[in-house]
């Protein structure tokens, strides 16, 4: 397990940017322990529905605000009322800014009785963490996935588990450049093209090769853009068998440490009629293809040693310029757009498509 600073990424430990914490239910109204970028935080949902993101310990006399099944707080159901999260071990309760706004023996309340909140949007299934070490607020907004989620027609995800990794985000994100790994890893064939495009805070792969298991017999291509926008996930518009979307998130428990999980939306119809099980049982199949690959990069992650120096050859791909790009979200936002000047623009690793001269 190799840190931020050992790969000279910059000047903060944690990066900035929306990270997936976990699934929608895992929100409820009784708190839970989580950790995220070397902190104990606690998620709870308010009564509205809203989901909240804490840190864990009260600034009173520091008890864990989740960790707790005997105060009667808790045994009384007011571990959460109304938007506000109540300490087990005095029973000050924190409002939805992190306030403190009752205190039950006390009418006088310190302005330094705060927790820490964290941004938190609820979208597409997923719970969703705005991580910023300068304490900013989000600059990016979250996607809409492709507009696919919810879509007639389409099958939602449901969401993979792929392990703690003791690997460094990095070293995943490398990934979108890695021409080399993906006969041996994935079974490309019959090589088409191979892009990337970096543009400001997102950076593209366009991908065009024959499959071993994700194309059909008679299909030629499985055709790909894939691309971040930030350092926290992967989102992937498919051709092949059927029109798929996937969505591979990567978020730090430790600096070097990563929670994984992959998702795949499939389009099983085009919307002009209602959805069966078979229809389901056919996406959730496409879906266990799409797992079984990525669960061949995992492999290779969870057993490798931190590679800080890739010794890259130009057939590679630019691990370099995917590394710079990566920069810009572990140093000040001030210092971004200098980043992304560096390395904007189109790399192309391969192109043998008809017409082109270099085919």
């Amino acid at each position: 397990m190799a840190t931020t600073s050992e790969y000279g990424l910059g000047e903060f430990a944690f990066a900035r940017g929306w990270f997936m914490i976990g699934e929608a239910q895992e929100a409820t109204k009784i708190p839970a322990p989580i950790r995220y970028f070397g902190k104990d935080l606690v998620l709870y949902r308010g009564e509205s529905g809203q989901p909240y993101v804490v840190d864990a310990y009260c600034p009173h006399m520091g008890a864990h605000l989740a960790r707790n099944t005997t105060s009667y707080i808790v045994r009384d159901g007011e571990h959460v009322q109304g938007e506000s999260i109540r300490c087990p071990f005095h029973g000050w309760a924190f409002g939805p800014d992190g306030q403190c706004k009752h205190i039950p023996y006390s009418d006088f309340i310190p302005k330094a009785a705060k927790l820490r909140t964290y941004p938190v949007v609820e979208k597409a299934g997923i719970l969703w963490m705005w991580h910023d070490p300068e304490g900013l607020e989000p600059d990016v907004e979250l996607p809409d996935f492709g507009g696919h989620y919810g879509e007639s027609g389409w099958v939602e995800w449901k969401i993979d588990y792929m392990g703690d990794l003791d690997v460094h985000g990095i070293e995943i994100v490398d990934n979108m450049a890695d021409f080399g790994h993906f006969i041996p890893i994935h079974g490309a064939k019959d090589w088409q093209y191979f892009a990337n495009e970096f543009k400001g805070h997102v950076v593209h792969q366009y991908y065009s090769a024959g499959h071993r298991t994700l194309t059909a017999a008679d299909e030629d291509q499985l055709v790909l853009d894939t691309w971040y926008e930030g350092p926290g996930f992967l989102q992937s518009e498919m051709a092949g068998a059927y029109d798929s979307f996937i969505m591979i998130a990567n978020t730090p428990i430790e600096d070097g440490k990563t929670r994984s999980w992959h998702a795949l939306m499939v389009k099983v119809h085009d919307g002009s009629r209602a959805t069966t099980e078979e229809d389901r049982a056919i996406a959730f199949e496409y879906q266990e293809g799409s797992r079984l690959a990525f669960a061949q990069d995992v492999e290779i992650w969870a057993n490798k040693r931190a590679c800080l120096n890739p010794l890259a050859i130009p057939n590679d791909g630019p691990y370099g310029k995917v590394r710079s790009w990566y920069k810009q979200f572990y140093n000040s936002r001030d210092k971004a757009a200098e980043i992304q000047k560096r390395v904007n623009g189109l790399v192309v690793t391969l192109d043998k498509r008809p017409g082109n001269k270099a085919a």
